[in-house]
């Protein structure tokens, strides 16, 4: 779909918007221009040794509005950071060869599409390409001598092909062929439309050398890649059932012998298996997954095998909470993993004794934007943890925890921040109408005076199985500094609080997540210093499904602006790139078997209900919730004569709405232009 047309309904509310912030001027409050100087760190991989972490640098390009990747090395007895790879392309990925004097990695080559496979030789500097493959390569992995790697690659084939076209006189241009599609999943979010082929497991020589291919067949094979101590089979999660393209949640661990190819299957139940890791004498395996009982949430759970497959027992059982990304401690006695709590992450030390230790709890991801809960962490043989961390005041830079010390390694965003007053984030205590407590947080803009009348923005967290946390949230940082307070909160849904508070939600949704925001809305105001007649509303995702339904159900709200919502249940499912999980984990049945359930919990059929002046923000490439919920929406206002505009983000998926800092900044401002617009006379101060 082309984003002309919404070209200059963009410009229109931009300009209003860049005459309320103006980016030129020099602020001690952050401006959309000051995305472009934010960084993160990610990715941080800790030497084997201890000594040194090697992680991946996030900032923007003013010139090309991208984000672009480097390379850091830190020396961790000093703290001194020098850059490993930077440059031209995009530098990810990296991995530590077991015995620390290599390190493997993605890199772009310039503007050229794809990334290719490089290792680094610590000692000299010296480094070498290692693949020219027609595609990325995938979660690559060492095998335990340091000799191969093995990762996961696509492999196009011809697909379906009905009938023929006649033959192309030479030097005529026709036409593209015709597109035939036939599988369940025809397209993704992050990719687009699918091209024909399947995903399959290779290896080749750490110094180089052609691939070796593993897998075969039509089946994805993939997910986290590990050795087996001999280097002698490769680990690996698919589904490999005939009917694998309708069970997207199923997986199983198999392994495949790199001389025979002959798949060994490991785990044989009804649910997800992946993420495996191998002890380290080779005896037993981790992973995570859990038994499928077809409900929206469920926890993954960590559990251990023999390295045959045989009995497996689960170490997470005691702790109702997801555990993800399971590491081996050196001894093989425990586990390092992380697992979510309220709404930050945590990692801890699963011993196979059954015991549980916290190790950090400010676990962070390195999305700019909103709050979500996430992270990335690596182990060293001395127990070392490298982690990402941060804050409600700083994006996520790499620390360090040895010995129950957290220590801050990288200060990323000590000189932009240094000049720049941000808004406070504390939490905000609010009890729902049955007495469920609701974590919620309230963001006050710089300079806050508890004499004067803010108005309220609430923002909702999409999902709607994902939380938010007391994490560095441009977005709101943004919002408060043209004067508005932020209320956000993990109503009932949200992971981190436990498998029965996520399921309030299952086959219910929207419901009494709604009453849950608006007791927030009314914890804030409870607070005495906001403006009663000047709330907002907005979220992405689930929270768009959310700001539809309020809107619908109450009058409260001055404005609103959905973003990338889904409006009508019945065409979502049956139009998003998860149609099978979708259907079957959210409403348990189609469409046409109860459409009496899927509208009753359409924002759509509230519309009639809807006087608030109501945005509707979508990403043109979107096909996690199409482009047609937001337009139907739209439309739908139009027909009524609510007051409403379109946005449509040219290039933008679904998780890429904020991706290009332009666009997230430029978003951010058309929200704000949108509320300012309809916003009444500010109140009178105490």
């Amino acid at each position: 779909m082309s984003p002309r047309p919404c070209i200059a309904l963009l410009a229109a509310l931009l300009s209003t918007a860049a005459l309320a912030a103006p980016a030129e001027q020099a602020t001690h409050t952050l401006t959309g221009a000051d995305l472009f100087n934010l960084e993160a760190a990610s990715d941080p991989q800790i030497s084997p040794d201890g000594n040194a972490v090697v992680y991946v640098r996030r900032s923007n390009d003013i010139m090309t509005d991208r984000a672009r990747s480097s390379l850091w090395l830190i020396d961790v007895a000093s703290g001194t950071q020098t850059p490993l790879v930077a440059g031209a392309g995009s530098h990810v990925q990296p991995r530590w060869s077991p015995d620390g004097t290599r390190i493997a990695y993605l890199s772009s080559d310039g503007d050229k599409p794809g990334m290719q496979l490089y290792v680094r030789w610590l000692r000299g500097g010296a480094t070498a390409r290692i693949t020219s493959l027609p595609s990325t390569p995938r979660g690559f992995a060492w095998s335990p001598d340091g000799t191969r790697i093995a990762w996961s690659m696509f492999v196009p084939d011809e697909g379906s092909q009905l009938g023929k076209a006649p033959a192309k006189p030479p030097g005529a241009q026709w036409a593209e062929p015709l597109q035939v599609i036939d599988k369940i999943v025809y397209r993704s979010d992050e990719g687009g439309y699918a091209k024909p082929g399947y995903v399959q497991i290779f290896w080749s020589a750490a110094d180089g050398g052609a691939p070796v291919q593993l897998t075969f067949g039509a089946h994805n094979a993939g997910g986290r890649i590990a050795w087996s101590h001999d280097g002698r089979e490769v680990l690996f999660s698919a589904n490999l059932a005939p009917d694998w393209q309708r069970n997207m949640v199923e997986s199983e661990i198999h392994a495949v012998a790199l001389d025979s190819h002959r798949v060994r299957t490991l785990t044989r139940r009804v649910g997800p298996d992946r993420a495996p890791a191998v002890s380290p004498d080779g005896k037993s395996i981790a992973w995570v997954g859990f038994d499928d009982r077809y409900v929206g949430y469920q926890n993954q759970q960590l559990s251990v095998m023999r390295s045959d497959g045989s009995p497996a027992r689960v170490l997470s059982a005691r702790l109702d909470r997801s555990v993800g990304d399971p590491v081996w401690a050196a001894d093989g006695r425990a586990l390092y993993a992380s697992y979510g709590e309220g709404g930050g992450m945590r990692i801890a030390r699963f011993g196979l004794d059954g015991s549980l230790r916290t190790l950090a709890d400010n676990l962070v991801g390195s999305d700019f934007d909103r709050p979500y809960s996430g992270g990335d962490f690596s182990v060293a043989r001395n127990g070392a943890i490298a982690y990402t961390g941060g804050d409600a005041q700083h994006p996520a830079d790499v620390w360090l925890v040895r010995d129950g010390k957290p220590r801050r390694l990288t200060r990323l965003n000590a000189a932009l921040l240094a000049g720049k007053t941000l808004g406070k984030v504390e939490p905000l205590a609010v009890t729902a109408f049955d007495g469920l407590p609701i974590d919620a947080w309230l963001v006050t803009p710089p300079e806050f005076d508890a004499g004067r009348k803010y108005p309220l923005i609430l923002e909702i967290h999409g999902g709607p199985y994902a939380a938010y946390g007391p994490g560095f949230a441009s977005d709101y940082q943004l919002y408060a500094a043209a004067g508005y307070a932020v209320v956000y909160a993990n109503p009932r849904g949200s992971t981190g609080y436990g498998e029965a508070f996520a399921n309030h939600i299952d086959k219910n949704y929207p419901s009494h997540d709604y009453d849950d925001l608006m007791s927030a809305v009314d914890a804030a105001i409870a607070k005495g210093f906001i403006d009663k007649d000047n709330l907002f509303v907005t979220g992405g995702s689930g929270g768009g499904v959310l700001t539809a339904w309020i809107v619908g159900k109450t009058d409260r709200f001055r404005a609103a602006a959905t973003q990338k919502p889904v409006i009508n249940w019945s065409s979502f499912v049956l139009t998003a790139d998860m149609t099978p999980y979708f259907a079957r984990y959210w409403f348990g049945k189609y469409p046409w078997e109860d459409i009496t359930s899927y509208w009753a919990h359409s924002p759509l059929s509230l519309v009639g209900n809807v006087k608030t002046p109501t945005l509707v923000i979508v990403g043109a490439e979107d096909y996690r919730t199409p482009v047609s919920e937001s337009e139907q929406y739209y439309e739908a206002l139009q027909l009524r004569g609510v007051p409403t505009a379109l946005i449509k983000v040219p290039g933008a998926n679904h998780g890429g709405l904020a991706e290009r800092p332009s666009q997230s900044a430029a978003k951010a401002a058309a929200i704000l232009a949108w509320f300012d617009r309809y916003r009444a006379p500010a109140a009178v101060t105490r």
